[in-house]
């Protein structure tokens, strides 16, 4: 499982060093990984199994149902597929770079299955203005949290 927050840098090309605390264990799923956004203000690192399970469950249902369409419509614009090179570094694909203002300090969190990498700034900002509702906590309490 993939937890906390790591604090790392996206380099001048765009190349996300991961931190080696997340870097053992998305390599126990591979080298390759899909890297894409819903709404390109963030991305998501995907190990390809796990993206392929997604993709699996989709797949199942009507190629007419408007929310597999958006969905796919925009992790396909954001996504790319990538690997990791020989220092631990994924390429942040330009069009998600660009839209979610990936470059200098950012903030690496484990999501469980999938890492979610944001510009420092614009985390900060979201967390503020982003509090937990007591609809979500009882969603929570009611899934034995």
């Amino acid at each position: 499982m993939l937890r906390g927050n790591i604090p790392a840098k996206v380099d001048e090309k765009g190349r996300l060093k991961i931190p080696a605390a997340f870097l053992e264990k998305l390599k126990e799923h591979g080298e390759r990984f899909y890297v894409t956004s819903e709404e390109g203000d963030h991305a998501r690192i995907y190990p390809m199994k796990f993206w392929e399970q997604i993709e699996e469950k989709l797949a199942k249902i009507s190629s007419y149902n408007r929310a597999k369409q958006n969905f796919l419509t925009r992790t396909n614009y954001y996504g790319q597929v990538v690997e990791i090179d020989g220092q631990g570094r994924l390429l942040i694909p330009a069009v998600l770079r660009e839209a979610a203002q990936m470059k200098g300090d950012v903030e690496v969190m484990g999501q469980l299955t999938y890492l979610e990498v944001w510009n420092q700034t614009r985390f900060m900002d979201n967390m503020s203005k982003n509090h937990m509702t007591d609809e979500e906590r009882n969603l929570l309490a009611d899934l034995g949290r």
